[in-house]
């Protein structure tokens, strides 16, 4: 934040593509030549002593294979650059434990995307209400969806612009996402009410006031299994089904080891296309929700959860096998679905943006604790939607995903605050300890 109360903030905007089939098959080959170049830089990387791993003898390599490969070169140099930087910058998130170590870009698991790093070479117009067009290298004018007003023109300065874009491909079609540089005026501090969230199953997001948040809780089967497919409708629901019987019988057809027929991979492209469909639907309803609650609330406070050890599975050993295996991966289903850490992603920076604040909370025992009377007693917790105080001076009852958002707000309000979540809404970087020294590099 400057001294004029003024706030750099980035930010990219999604626009689909309207492209031809030879524009397709250029840009996917650029694609592949971008998968492929990351792939010899890995390779290259892993041949290379330490002491030669530089930039500029990187840079020189793939200088060298743009030269000696044809297909590498239909590349525009200034994306093989993007490749280059973008491949060293994995490498320092590994070594600053942000992220694990890069690998090998798979030819059909491997997301297809190609860099435009300089924003002055895409000469955005905008052509009418809803389509504009852009300058892609090696492609030329291409018509894209306009659902925003972009800093083009006019309207573009330097603290106010696009700083470049990156070409997707995914399963609901073609993109091209642009970065977005603006100067905007620092939030006031949000004047709004605190709260307490708890993030569950039989409540999605239960508020310590009862304004609770169902952003799409799924309907439960008679068996008591959540409905995986529910951000779907009736049809779609029922072309899913058929489409996985259908893959389920042409694979039977394909021997181990044998390539994937293009008739499969169609039928896994079109589920595919499906399942993206409900993903998109899923995180529009969490930025809705997340939007009114930044938007309402000036501290919000949330549990500090270690989602990747509550969805472990309990299936043990052969010498030790687990209990209630089915019920826990059912539960783990129901988390995973309801997608927690996205929502706390969300708040972060949305708070941040609305002048509030996130603040996180030791999560053990309040779920457990009766909000009441302060004490845990033993069998407290019914079930997953009920809590009946066992204590015999208390006895109160009522919803357990509320009991706990209480107890959450609770601990804020005694000072148990374990993680602030910083103004700017990113996380800074992991304690020293985590970092490699230069000589293990």
């Amino acid at each position: 934040m400057s001294e004029l109360g003024l706030v750099k903030r980035q930010f990219g905007h999604r626009a689909r593509l309207a492209l031809s089939p030879a524009e397709i098959r250029i840009i996917d080959d650029q694609a592949h030549a971008a998968r492929t170049m990351w792939n010899c830089l890995h390779s290259w990387w892993q041949m290379m002593p330490k002491a030669k791993r530089g930039l500029a003898a990187a840079d020189e390599a793939i200088r060298q294979a743009r030269q000696d490969l044809d297909y590498l070169a239909e590349l525009p140099a200034q994306a093989a650059q993007a490749v280059l930087k973008t491949y060293f910058q994995s490498w320092k998130n590994c070594w600053e434990g942000r992220a694990d170590e890069p690998n090998f870009k798979a030819r059909f698991r491997a997301a297809m995307s190609v860099d435009i790093p300089q924003g002055r070479d895409l000469n955005i117009v905008r052509v009418h209400r809803r389509w504009g067009m852009v300058n892609i290298p090696k492609v030329g004018r291409v018509r894209f969806r306009w659902t925003k007003d972009l800093p083009v023109g006019k309207r573009a300065d330097k603290d106010n612009r696009i700083t470049g874009a990156r070409l997707v491909k995914d399963a609901l079609g073609r993109h091209i996402t642009f970065r977005v540089r603006s100067l905007e005026t620092a939030p006031e501090p949000h004047q709004g009410p605190q709260v307490g969230i708890d993030a569950g199953v039989n409540i999605p997001l239960a508020l310590s006031n009862k304004d609770h948040q169902d952003h799409g809780r799924p309907p439960r089967r008679p068996d008591g299994t959540a409905d995986r497919d529910k951000w779907l409708t009736q049809k779609e629901k029922t072309k899913l089904l058929t489409l996985e019987r259908q893959a389920a019988h042409q694979k039977s057809f394909r021997k181990k080891g044998e390539k994937t027929s293009r008739r499969l991979q169609h039928t896994y492209d079109q589920i595919k296309q499906l399942r993206a469909k409900a993903t998109r639907r899923a995180v529009d309803r969490q930025h809705r929700t997340t939007t009114y609650l930044a938007r309402t609330y000036g501290t919000v406070v949330v549990e500090q959860l270690n989602i990747t050890n509550m969805v472990t599975s309990a299936r043990g050993t052969i010498e030790e096998p687990g209990k209630n295996v089915k019920a826990k991966a059912g539960l783990n289903r129901s988390i995973a679905q309801e997608a927690w850490g996205r929502t706390v992603t969300m708040l972060t920076y949305k708070t941040a943006r609305h002048g509030g604040r996130l603040i996180k909370v030791p999560a053990p025992n309040t779920s457990r604790r009766c909000s009441a009377c302060g004490f845990t007693t033993p069998g407290s917790r019914e079930d997953q939607g009920t809590f009946v105080c066992k204590n015999p001076d208390c006895g109160f009852q009522c919803n357990a995903d509320w009991n706990a958002a209480r107890n959450i707000l609770h601990l804020y309000w005694t000072g148990h605050a374990i993680v602030e979540i910083p103004a700017a809404g990113r996380r800074g970087r992991r304690a020293g300890k985590t970092v490699k020294p230069v000589t293990a590099r």
